[in-house]
């Protein structure tokens, strides 16, 4: 039971919720996070590991990112259901359209940036 409370509780912030809307168009790194959702490299980061660590996304290293995604095959069924409902509850959602539509637009850099530039970050989980 430790872990389904520790998921609803993961689903219990805005921020997290909009980070699996983008992550079930696509997978994505920090930047692309960033870009879509218009927040913080920190912010991003804590809560992309947040759902890492619940299970929710798995994650790869690409060169220089880290790169995120829906891990359905590997869920439990609870979690691939709750990653449903989401995706269901946010389709009419004009956040989670503009956050969707901002995605489309997203792009990797060449490499990463400095701290604080808006740009890629390099990333370790």
């Amino acid at each position: 039971m430790y872990q389904f409370v520790k998921a609803l509780k993961s689903l219990s912030d805005e921020t997290r919720i909009r980070i699996l809307n983008v992550l079930a168009e696509r997978e994505c790194c920090v930047c692309e996070v960033m870009q879509a959702l218009e927040i913080s490299q920190t912010r991003a980061s804590r809560n992309l590991s947040m759902l890492y660590d619940v299970g929710f996304l798995k994650m790869r290293k690409e060169g220089l990112w880290s790169i995120y995604s829906l891990d359905k095959n590997e869920m439990p069924d609870y979690l691939v259901t709750l990653c449903d409902a989401v995706q269901l509850a946010l389709r009419p959602n004009k956040v989670a359209r503009q956050d969707r539509a901002r995605l489309k637009k997203a792009v990797r850099s060449g490499g990463c940036a400095q701290k604080g530039d808006g740009l890629c970050i390099k990333e370790s989980v």
